[in-house]
C-alpha cells in the first residue's frame, strides 16, 4: 500500500494532556514556540506537506461550530474526489458525516497557510459536497459507513502528493490511527506545567464502538532537553498485530 509516513505531533503536559489550563500559564510558552518550530518553523524537522485533525479539533481552532451552508436544491455533484488545487501544503480535516462550516478553502494558522481537504464517507450527502466544492475545497471519499484509514492515506499521497503528513489530534483521532496501524511515530512536546484536571483529553485515548484499548509499545529514538525546561521525545511506534 501506497501511503504517507505518518508522524503524531502534540505538546502535552506533564501529566499528558493536550489541551487545558496548563497551557495559559508562561512556562508552557517555551514548549509551545518549540511545538511550533518543529513543524511549522521556518526549517521544519520534518519537511511534512500536510497536517490531519479529526472534526472536533477542527471546530475548536478552525471552524467554530459554525453550520455548512447547505442547498437543498443543488444539482447532484460527480461521483468520487474533488481535487480543488493543489498546494505545498494541506490541512486535511476527518469529518465522516460533512459537518464542518467552512468558510474558505484555505486557513492560516500562525505564519502557516494551507489548502483544506476533506475527508469524507458515504454518510456525507450530496449538498455537503456540493457546499464544498463551492467553497473550492477538495476532499476525499475513504469508506461508506466508517472511515478507512488506509484508503485515506493512499488517496492523500497519490492525489495530492504528501509523502509525509503530521497527525495531530484529538486524542481518540491519535489512538485510531495507532491501532489502525497507521501512525509511523510520534513526537512528543513536553511542558514542565500541568493542571491536573480529569475532564481534558490526554494524548491518546480509546473510544468505545471505534477501536479498542489494546496495548502498542514504542521504541525511543531521541530524547532531547529544549528550551524553558521543556524536553522533546521521539518514538518509533512498534506495530505489534
Amino acid at each position: 500500500m501506497e501511503r504517507p509516513y505518518v508522524f503524531c505531533h502534540m505538546m502535552t503536559s506533564l501529566d499528558g494532556k493536550i489541551m487545558g489550563r496548563y497551557m495559559e500559564i508562561p512556562e508552557s510558552e517555551p514548549a509551545g514556540e518549540v511545538f511550533y518550530r518543529l513543524a511549522f518553523g521556518e526549517h521544519p524537522y520534518y519537511q511534512h506537506q500536510g497536517w490531519l485533525s479529526g472534526r472536533v479539533t477542527t471546530d475548536d481552532n478552525f471552524t467554530f461550530y459554525e453550520k455548512p451552508e447547505l442547498d437543498k436544491n443543488a444539482a447532484a455533484v460527480p461521483e468520487g474526489d474533488f481535487v480543488a488545487k493543489k498546494a505545498p501544503m494541506y490541512y486535511v480535516s476527518v469529518d465522516p458525516s460533512g459537518r464542518l462550516g467552512w468558510k474558505s478553502s484555505t486557513l492560516t494558522y500562525e505564519t502557516t497557510t494551507a489548502h483544506v481537504i476533506e475527508v469524507l464517507t458515504g454518510k456525507a450527502d450530496n449538498r455537503y459536497k456540493a457546499f464544498l466544492r463551492k467553497r473550492g475545497i477538495s476532499y476525499i471519499i475513504a469508506g461508506e459507513q466508517s472511515l478507512y484509514y488506509a484508503l485515506a492515506l493512499e488517496k492523500l499521497k497519490i492525489l495530492f502528493g504528501i509523502e509525509t503528513l503530521m497527525l495531530g489530534g484529538g486524542a481518540v483521532l491519535n489512538w485510531s490511527f495507532i491501532q489502525a496501524g497507521m501512525c509511523d511515530e510520534v513526537s512528543i512536546v513536553i511542558a514542565p506545567a500541568a493542571d491536573g484536571s480529569t475532564e481534558t483529553q490526554s494524548l491518546f485515548m480509546a473510544k468505545d464502538g471505534l477501536f479498542s484499548d489494546t496495548p502498542v509499545s514504542f521504541t525511543l529514538l531521541e530524547a532531547k532537553p529544549m528550551g524553558g525546561s521543556s524536553v522533546w521525545l521521539r518514538y518509533k511506534v512498534n506495530f505489534n498485530k
